[in-house]
C-alpha cells in the first residue's frame, strides 16, 4: 500500500519513511504488517502509520475507532509492542503533555470529579449487566481456582471480606461501591450493615434496587464532603478500583478522610491498579476516551501519602488476573453486541473494543499492576495475617 504520494489527510501528511519506519519498529515486537499472525496489523488507510508516528497512543487508538486498521488479536498485539517499549520511541508529546497536567492542575477537583460518573460510569447499566459478571463487580477478579468470570468475582468478593476480617455486626464503608457487589456480598455472607460512595447517578440507583432488604446504603456524592467532622466511625473500609480517580494532588484528603472514618482498630483495604514509575501520565487514549481525569498511582507514591495516618499491613499484587478479568468482559461484550449495537453504534463498539483489549495487553506485558493494600491505623493488635486464597 506504501506509495511515494505525498497526501494529506487530518493535517498529516503521507510518507514512504513513515511507512519503512513504522514496518521497522513493529517488526522489532515481532509484529508484521499485512502478516497472517493473529497479532499482526492489516492497514486500510494509506496515512495510518503518519498519525501514529505523530500521536502515539492517541493516534493508535483513534485510527483504530476510525478503522484505519485492524488486528484478530489485538491484545496480542499491544502487549507486543509494550514490552518491546515501542510506546517509549512515538507520539511521546501526548504522554508529556498529560504528565504535565496532571501535575499543574487538579484534574480530580470536586467540580471535575463528577465528569467520570457521567461520562464512564453513566453510559447505560445495560451496556455493563451485558459485560459484567451477575454481581457487576466492576473490577480485577480472582483467579487462583476459578474458571469462570463470576467465580474469580466471588472469589475476590471473598478474599477482602477475609482480608478485612469481618465479623457480624461490623459497620463496613465503601468508598467508590459501584453498584455495590461488595456491599451486597458482605452484607449477605457477613451479616454486616455497609454504607457505600458513588459519584454515579446510576451506579446509586440501581444498586439501591439490588440491596432492597438489606442493611446497605448508596450515598451519591464526593469522598471529599463525606464525614467532614469525623462523627461516623466504621469497622473496616474498602476501596475497590475507585483510587485511581483520586490523584496526588488529592491523595491527603483522600487518606485523611478514611483516617478520621475508620475506628482505631479498623482495617482498609485499597484495592487499585498501580503503574510501574511515579510521575508517569495516564494514557492519553483511555484519558480521552474512557476514564476523564484518571491518574494511577505508584508504589511509592500510595507509601508516601498513607504512611502518616496508617500503618502498611500488607501488599498483594495480582495483576495477571486482570488480564483475564478482561478478556473475559469483552467476551460478553461480543456476545450482547447485537443487542446493543442499535444504541451504542458501530464506532462506539470499535471504541469499546479497543478499551478492553488493549488494557488487557497492559497487563499482560506487565506495563500495569493490581494492587490489594491492607493498612490500618496504628498496627492491628497481635499482627497481621493474609488469609490463604
Amino acid at each position: 500500500m506504501a506509495s511515494d504520494v505525498t497526501w494529506d489527510t487530518q493535517g498529516l501528511v503521507h510518507t514512504d519513511d513513515n511507512w519503512r519506519r513504522a514496518s521497522e519498529l513493529l517488526a522489532t515486537a515481532g509484529i508484521q504488517v499485512g502478516g497472517g499472525r493473529p497479532w499482526d496489523i492489516r492497514v486500510h488507510h494509506p496515512a495510518t502509520f503518519d498519525r501514529i508516528l505523530t500521536r502515539g497512543s492517541l493516534g493508535l487508538g483513534e485510527s483504530y475507532m476510525d478503522g484505519w486498521w485492524d488486528c484478530d488479536q489485538l491484545d496480542e498485539f499491544i502487549t507486543r509492542i509494550l514490552r518491546a517499549r515501542l510506546d517509549d520511541q512515538v507520539g511521546r508529546a501526548g504522554w508529556l503533555w498529560a504528565s504535565l497536567k496532571a501535575r499543574l492542575t487538579n484534574l480530580q477537583s470536586l467540580h471535575r470529579a463528577w465528569q467520570v460518573g457521567e461520562v464512564h460510569y453513566d453510559l447505560g447499566n445495560d451496556l455493563y449487566e451485558a459485560m459484567l459478571d451477575p454481581s457487576m463487580a466492576y473490577s480485577c477478579g480472582y483467579w487462583p481456582a476459578a474458571q469462570t468470570l463470576a467465580q474469580a468475582q466471588e472469589a475476590k468478593l471473598e478474599l477482602i471480606c477475609q482480608k478485612l476480617q469481618l465479623q457480624p455486626g461490623m459497620k463496613l464503608l465503601d468508598i467508590g461501591c459501584g453498584w455495590g457487589s461488595l456491599m451486597l456480598f458482605a452484607a449477605r455472607n457477613y451479616n454486616v450493615e455497609c454504607v457505600g460512595l458513588t459519584i454515579s447517578k446510576e451506579q446509586a440507583r440501581l444498586g439501591a434496587e439490588k440491596a432492597r432488604g438489606l442493611p446497605v446504603r448508596f450515598e451519591l456524592t464526593d469522598y471529599r464532603q463525606f464525614n467532614p467532622r469525623g462523627e461516623q466511625r466504621f469497622d473496616r473500609i474498602a476501596s475497590v478500583g475507585m483510587f485511581e480517580h483520586v490523584g496526588h494532588k488529592n491523595y491527603h484528603a483522600y487518606f485523611d478522610m478514611a483516617s478520621r472514618s475508620l475506628h482505631k482498630d479498623g482495617l482498609f483495604l485499597l484495592h487499585t491498579i498501580g503503574k510501574n514509575h511515579a510521575g508517569a501520565g495516564i494514557d492519553p487514549w483511555i484519558e480521552k476516551y474512557i476514564f476523564p481525569n484518571g491518574v494511577l498511582p505508584s508504589v511509592s507514591e500510595i507509601a508516601f501519602y498513607s504512611e502518616d495516618t496508617f500503618v502498611m499491613e500488607d501488599w498483594h499484587n495480582f495483576g495477571q488476573d486482570y488480564d483475564k478479568t478482561l478478556m473475559a468482559w469483552h467476551v460478553r461484550f461480543e456476545a450482547a453486541w447485537p443487542d446493543l449495537q442499535p444504541r451504542y453504534g458501530d464506532r462506539f463498539h470499535r471504541m469499546w473494543r479497543y478499551y478492553l483489549l488493549s488494557c488487557a495487553g497492559t497487563f499482560r506485558a506487565r506495563d500495569n499492576q493490581l494492587w490489594q493494600v491492607v493498612l490500618s491505623p496504628s498496627g492491628h493488635a497481635g499482627g497481621y495475617r493474609r488469609p490463604l486464597m
